[in-house]
């Protein structure tokens, strides 16, 4: 059984060949944490996004960053010849999904323990052009 935001990325991807989209499985960060970062560059221009992820002062910045730069090349692959600044490629969609969490104990007074999350994420960016 596919979760919704999958069934949604699998019928872009069926309605428009030009839309270009990366993925990150497994990041060991929190989703809030990631989705502060994603805030800050939905709906942007490519090259302005990586310019603000770049400047960023956050761990989750760096891999945001790299990822960006992944859907870019994609995108670059699909449209030979053309080029991300005179198409004006932005970012239609990034979305943070939560993915696995480890499970830890941590010793706690008079013998008890308290149970520690380490939560990580799945991150989707989609690129599209506005012409």
């Amino acid at each position: 059984m596919a979760s919704h935001k999958k069934v949604r990325a699998d019928k872009l991807k069926e309605e428009r060949k030009d839309i270009s989209f990366a993925k990150l499985n497994n990041c060991p960060t929190s989703p809030r944490k990631m989705r502060l970062v994603a805030g800050l560059v939905r709906g942007r221009n490519v090259m302005d996004a990586i310019n603000i992820l770049k400047f960023t002062n956050k761990d989750a910045a760096r891999r945001l960053e790299t990822l960006v730069v992944s859907a870019i090349s994609n995108w670059e692959v699909k449209n030979t010849g053309k080029s991300i600044e005179d198409e004006d490629v932005i970012i239609k969609e990034i979305f943070v999904d939560s993915a696995r969490m480890l499970k830890r104990l941590r010793p706690a007074p008079q013998g008890r323990a308290h149970r520690i999350r380490k939560r990580s994420n799945h991150v989707t960016v989609i690129l599209d052009s506005i012409k």
